[in-house]
């Protein structure tokens, strides 16, 4: 089986824990294809290159090339509209989606001076760190895990803001000096899962697949991305979502909170809900829409979206 992943030291380590999986559970073997994407070769700031799915689209044309018989995305990179031919078979269990501070000295982010420079990628993580008032600058970054760790050590910047889930799986979780609570950061819809991908017309394939998709996981994001959806947001878009399954008095429930925002923090909108589990993409979509009855749409317009294109550049 040959399974398409982005060259990065990230996305291949990812790559060879679902080829692990498809190994154990499934008895089948796996050869690691690169593939490199238009997000991995242009330094410009992700919301100007289109946002969700700058780095799925070629691992998605190389699978209905027939060039590989399986891709993996990471989750929150996946568009929420359907593609045509392929077949999101699979999400493994979820890591954790929770955003980490890399700091200078080991401070965290309540400890860093007035007027440090924080590095981030992304307009959702910019927007909730203005919306804290620490008097932060806030930086467009771009680049891989160690790009970013060493803009930090080298003294450039102050501290970046990445997800944890990554430098779990990079096994460098440890070099984290603050994980935050979703309070203060909510993460992207998705954030921390992994999205297994093939033909939809292998129907023997995406049956074996479909093995090694996990429930609970799978509602989450479910409802998660049903948010973004409602709200038709991309991830330059100021949106944050976490979806939980929780132990309720009549069995397990979906318990999910969401926030958009202007791209300058000052306004939000924050809401949360509860449903059934066998109803997250209904859940999802009910919290949307009272988010966009309260006003989200005001905030997550043209204007807004260009001027988080501007503050990344």
């Amino acid at each position: 089986m040959r399974l398409g992943t982005r060259r990065s030291a990230l996305a291949t380590t990812q790559s060879g824990h679902v080829a692990d999986l498809i190994r154990s559970r499934l008895g089948r073997e796996v050869e690691l294809v690169e593939i490199t994407t238009e997000g991995d070769v242009s330094a410009a700031p992700l919301a100007t290159l289109g946002g969700t799915g700058v780095f799925v689209s070629a691992l998605r044309e190389a699978l209905l090339r027939g060039e590989v018989d399986v891709a993996v995305h990471s989750l929150k990179d996946l568009p929420t509209a359907p593609a045509e031919g392929v077949a999101l078979v699979a999400v493994p269990p979820r890591e954790d989606p929770r955003d980490v501070v890399i700091a200078r000295d080991g401070l965290t982010l309540g400890e860093l001076p007035v007027g440090s420079r924080v590095g981030t990628g992304s307009p959702r993580r910019a927007a909730q760190l203005e919306a804290l008032g620490l008097g932060l600058d806030i930086s467009g970054i771009r680049g891989n895990v160690d790009t970013r760790i060493r803009k930090v050590t080298s003294g450039e910047y102050d501290a970046v803001v990445l997800a944890r889930a990554g430098l779990l799986r990079l096994g460098r979780a440890d070099e984290a000096t603050e994980v935050l609570d979703p309070l203060q950061m909510l993460p992207a819809p998705g954030q921390g899962a992994l999205a297994i991908e093939c033909r939809s017309t292998d129907t023997e394939l995406v049956a074996d697949l479909a093995r090694l998709d996990d429930h609970t996981t799978r509602a989450a994001v479910t409802a998660e991305r049903e948010v973004l959806s409602t709200l038709e947001a991309g991830c330059s878009a100021p949106l944050g979502a976490l979806a939980e399954v929780v132990e309720g008095e009549d069995g397990d429930e979906l318990w999910i909170r969401a926030v958009a925002l202007s791209p300058d923090g000052g306004l939000s909108v924050r809401m949360s809900a509860t449903g059934a589990v066998a109803d997250a993409a209904g859940t999802g979509h009910r919290l949307a829409s009272e988010m966009l009855a309260d006003g989200a749409a005001s905030l997550m317009g043209n204007t807004g979206m260009e001027a988080a294109v501007r503050k990344q550049s």
